[in-house]
């Protein structure tokens, strides 16, 4: 920006002005530091079939990279198993960690843009927190994001979202989602 003022992202925005008042009120918060708000969102891909071809890594790389908007890093074989053909150090996957602006920009993305392409979709489950007010799910086609260009993809991907909040509890974290428009499904009492 030349004029000298930053960007903020939409649902950051929204989140300032709207959503910590709102939750603040709904769970009592006495403390604004009480309040959930997201930390990061951990983006991993696995190329099982990197033990073959190694250069499948890169094109997964090229492509988280283009999805994310930052570089990603390659994860690596820890251990060897001979079993599945795997040596130590060997390139398996690739994993990128969004905060800030990125993080809030990829959120949005993935709620307004990447869900509804998605083929038979109904929500997602509102039960895949960990305990701790962090939210897992799952992707089985990488090509639902507008940046991939499908006939440039050698294989389709699936991949793993981890959004991770400061929210101590699950029903924290889960109405910080909700009001994200996170599309999980609707509650016998009407709740969205």
């Amino acid at each position: 920006m030349a004029d000298g003022s930053t960007y903020v992202p939409r649902l950051r925005a929204l989140y300032d002005s709207e959503i910590r008042t709102k939750l603040k009120s709904e769970f009592g918060f006495k403390n604004d530091m009480q309040i959930p708000k997201l930390e990061k969102i951990v983006l991993n891909m696995g190329v099982g079939d990197a033990v073959q071809d190694t250069k499948r890594v890169k094109a997964a790389a090229a492509e988280m990279e283009a999805i994310a908007g930052q570089s990603p890093v390659v994860t690596r074989a820890k251990n060897s198993i001979a079993g599945f053909k795997v040596r130590e150090g060997m390139p398996l996957g690739v994993k990128v960690t969004l905060r800030g602006a990125r993080m809030y920009d990829f959120l949005d993305r993935l709620i307004m843009i990447a869900m509804p392409r998605i083929r038979d979709f109904r929500g997602v489950k509102d039960t895949s927190f960990d305990g701790r007010g962090n939210y897992a799910m799952g992707i089985k086609e990488h090509i639902i994001f507008p940046e991939i260009e499908y006939d440039k993809v050698d294989k389709i991907r699936g991949m793993d979202i981890i959004i991770c909040t400061t929210a101590s509890q699950d029903d924290h974290a889960r109405a910080l989602l909700r009001e994200f428009n996170m599309p999980f499904p609707k509650r016998d009492g009407g709740e969205s």
